[in-house]
């Protein structure tokens, strides 16, 4: 249960709770219940253009009689509900942790057919997917402009567009930004700090680990969009955190061009009805034209459960080296994908090590520091199956067997030893992980949305045209070498880098694009 704690007047412990309807149209839950193809609202009849929020409550939020039948029957078991969006389909419900903790275990049998959720797990749902480098020999870094020009990024700094980042821990000050902002010699962009479920920016806490990931976050961004406005969205690092961080950016005012999360775990460790419940978000974003880019992983083709980080010579909450682990993936014994980047409504970022001279590349492969830490994360769904647009890409059976949903779809740099130039908490440092790719994958739509007028959405009905197995995708630059531990990269797609890297052809992939 979110925020659970006892009453100053002696009520006993209270607890909230975020309750999550079924479709208007009966798509999902009760299409699948009644044997018929399940509609995502992006793949609806008339919808080559994308809806506002308005249009998909109307279309795919819950139906008006459902919000009052469990709005009634929640005030009727001595909740409160403190806040109902139908176009998310969502309901915040708060009362005692007693009863709460009874809808969390099994909603009234009355609203079996109604509820497709109830979130309020009160552990950490997810972690940062961000490393501090420790400094050795051999180590670079770059500023995400240096990055703009090794990438072949269009010219364009994001006006007229904005760009959502979902934080669960953590906070940014504003001297920080404006010192960062200040040595690139860039405008500070125009940052605002969003609370969601009570959470909010608190800076200073923990430099090697929220806030950096948080200073990452919005530095890439706005090194690379100083044009776009930065929402920052703050929410308690819980499953129902988590949700109504992304559908409040969702269905914010402007509609974002992209949302950016370098927060994940391994799909395993999260319950079905949390990631249906995130995927059907995932899903109304991009009917939006919203793309939400997400991070793949650090912990190479296991996707290993951690803690928080430190550093790249950590392991993220084990002991166990990236070279050990990488023996137990070839052996098959573990390999997961991250999640949320495995949503098929989600662009998945993986990561590279990179080493480029004057904005030439001289070599970039796929980012596995062995013993060091750290290895990008990719593989096979466990959960999701093949999206129609990744038919053709050449995605592997699972080493048990199965083909799914492949992770990730892209990729840039992400190895801490030739990381991201960053300003956290006083100090300057280098931060890697493939935290930093999501927000660089979504100031780059924020470049291309401003050149074409067309919203992406999707942004993989552009990527993966004209992909075949086994060839370099034609929209970007093909990683080939290097393996995350169960998977060796390749000509092609593979699950470690995706399709590539960006470069100066990848904005022809969106041209005159809308989503579809």
């Amino acid at each position: 249960m979110a925020h659970s704690d006892s009453n100053a007047q002696g009520r006993g412990p209270r607890a909230t709770a975020t309750i999550v309807l079924r479709r208007r149209t009966g798509i999902g839950e009760r299409a699948a219940a009644a044997g018929t193809p399940a509609v995502a609202p992006e793949a609806a009849p008339g919808a080559a253009e994308p809806m506002t929020s308005a249009m998909l409550g109307e279309r795919f939020g819950a139906e008006p009689a459902d919000m009052s039948r469990v709005c009634e029957s929640a005030r009727s078991a001595g909740l409160t509900v403190v806040e109902e969006h139908a176009p998310s389909r969502r309901v915040r419900v708060e009362g005692p942790a007693e009863v709460v903790r009874r809808w969390l275990a099994e909603p009234p049998p009355e609203l079996s057919d109604v509820v497709v959720a109830v979130l309020g797990g009160t552990a950490p749902q997810a972690f940062p997917r961000s490393l501090v480098a420790v400094p050795h020999a051999g180590g670079r870094s770059y500023t995400p402009p240096q990055l703009a020009e090794i990438y072949r990024m269009p010219a364009a700094d994001g006006a007229g567009q904005t760009v959502a980042i979902i934080e669960l821990d953590g906070g940014f000050a504003q001297a920080d930004l404006d010192t960062y902002f200040g040595r690139l010699g860039i405008a500070t962009p125009t940052v605002r700090a969003i609370g969601v479920d009570g959470a909010e920016n608190v800076p200073g806490q923990d430099p090697a680990g929220a806030d950096g990931e948080v200073l990452l976050d919005i530095e890439v961004v706005g090194a690379l969009a100083p044009a776009a406005a930065i929402d920052v969205y703050f929410a308690p690092n819980t499953d129902a955190g988590f949700l109504d961080a992304i559908a409040v950016a969702s269905h914010a005012t402007p509609t974002p061009t992209a949302i950016s999360i370098s927060w994940g775990q391994s799909e395993d460790q999260w319950t079905t009805a949390a990631r249906t419940a995130m995927d059907q978000a995932f899903a109304d974003a991009v009917a939006m034209g919203i793309t939400v880019t997400a991070a793949a992983g650090d912990n190479g083709s296991s996707d290993t459960p951690s803690s928080s980080p430190k550093g790249s010579d950590a392991t993220s909450g084990d002991t166990e080296s990236a070279d050990a682990r990488s023996r137990r993936h070839a052996s098959g014994r573990v390999v997961h994908a991250d999640f949320p980047a495995s949503s098929p409504h989600v662009l998945g970022c993986g990561g590279t090590s990179l080493v480029a001279t004057d904005g030439t590349v001289d070599s970039e492969v796929v980012w596995n520091d062995g013993g060091r830490g750290g290895a990008t994360g990719g593989g096979v769904s466990d959960t999701f199956p093949l999206p129609p647009w990744q038919q053709n890409a050449g995605v592997p059976a699972r080493v048990v067997g199965r083909v799914g949903r492949g992770v990730p779809d892209v990729a840039a740099v992400a190895d801490p030893q030739t990381g991201y130039q960053v300003y956290v908490d006083g100090s300057w440092t280098v931060i890697g992980g493939t935290s930093a790719v999501a927000p660089l994958w979504a100031a780059l739509i924020a470049r291309i949305v401003q050149l074409t007028g067309a919203r992406v959405g999707l942004a993989q009905s552009g990527l993966y045209g004209g992909v075949q197995p086994a060839e370099p995708a034609p929209h970007t630059r093909d990683i080939t070498k290097g393996s995350n531990g169960a998977y060796q990269a390749g000509v092609g797609w593979d699950p470690c880098t995706g399709l590539g890297v960006p470069e100066s052809m990848t904005p022809q992939a969106f041209s005159g694009h809308a989503r579809s």
